[in-house]
């Protein structure tokens, strides 16, 4: 018996996603990318690490004990203790939060602004292009870290001006990102049709715009949260990050871990290890999702496309067997 127009054969239906775009993601993280992998894994350590800093510290980050100055390694201090005593174990999980903290909100916040900015500049061009873009060209003349420091020695120390400074820096930077990934869609059909059709400048941005730069702007997020906790790690260990009793991998590598190093290496190894360990778990992974979304590195029929056997099933009815 023939098949009816337009039918779709049961084995096609079978093949269908039954899964989310995030679930899928997921599965080809782990199937594809180990590193990446490895990477996630990192992340949600120190994620929940930060979380639950509070319970898995066995002691306070504040806590001093000058009867244990400058302890090496042992079963009572796994990590050591600094120059006042604290244990440096607990103050490495409380850095965790900070830093956290710092690469997300920074991320996030970057990534708004060079939205706006790169998404207005992009989609209207012309007089409002030019203007934004020599904005960004004279912003991007001055070194990021004298701007940094600049900003920070008016607003004075403190993790919201850390957020604010390093959010601020990073999304004009990355305008240019967004601005080039929604000049790439403004020749394609659907963006000419909306357009035709009446459609408001706000309701393209959001229905028609936004949803298509969705790829990039997960990517830009991904790989800007190892910079923010590096430039978080560098402000800290400079004197303009975040204000001490509170504990930083960048502060803790600074002043008395500089003077103590050669009595007490433990008190600049760990932190730098820690430090290292993050930015590289976040880098991994941010890696490892570009590779997955960027629609330039998936090849053939892309990595959404058809498999090979349902490519096969499709041919076999175009020919009638």
């Amino acid at each position: 018996m023939s098949k009816e127009v337009g039918e779709t054969p049961p084995e096609i239906v079978e093949e269908k996603k039954t899964h989310s775009l995030l679930v899928d993601l997921f599965i080809r993280l782990v199937k594809e990318k180990p590193l990446g992998t490895v990477g996630g894994i990192i992340v949600l350590v120190l994620f929940f690490t930060g979380i639950f800093a509070e319970f898995i510290a066995p002691y306070d980050y504040k806590e001093i004990n000058l009867m244990d100055t400058l302890q090496a390694p042992s079963a009572q201090h796994i990590l050591g203790t600094d120059n006042m005593g604290r244990d440096l174990l607990s103050r490495i999980i409380y850095g965790a939060r900070i830093s956290m903290v710092v690469g997300l909100a920074g991320a996030g916040l970057s990534v708004g602004i060079g939205t706006l900015i790169g998404g207005i500049s992009g989609f209207f061009s012309g007089k409002y292009d030019m203007v934004l873009q020599r904005f960004v060209d004279a912003f991007m003349c001055f070194p990021p870290l004298f701007f940094l420091l600049t900003v920070m020695a008016i607003l004075g120390p403190g993790l919201l001006q850390v957020i604010l400074v390093l959010g601020i820096q990073g999304g004009i930077g990355q305008s240019r990102v967004i601005r080039s990934a929604v000049i790439g869609i403004k020749e394609n059909m659907y963006f000419e049709a909306a357009k035709a059709i009446g459609a408001s400048p706000i309701k393209i941005l959001l229905r028609h715009v936004l949803p298509n730069i969705m790829a990039p702007i997960i990517i830009v997020f991904s790989t800007s949260v190892g910079s923010m906790i590096i430039m978080e790690a560098t402000l800290s260990f400079l004197g303009f990050g975040i204000p001490p009793p509170v504990p930083t991998w960048g502060g803790m590598l600074s002043g008395s871990a500089r003077t103590y190093m050669f009595i007490a290496p433990w008190m600049a190894i760990w932190p730098g290890l820690a430090l290292s360990i993050a930015v590289y778990g976040v880098n991994m992974l941010g890696d490892a999702v570009r590779d997955l979304l960027d629609p330039r590195l998936r090849g053939g029929l892309g990595r959404y496309g058809m498999t090979k056997k349902k490519k096969a099933q499709i041919e076999k009815l175009t020919r009638g067997e």
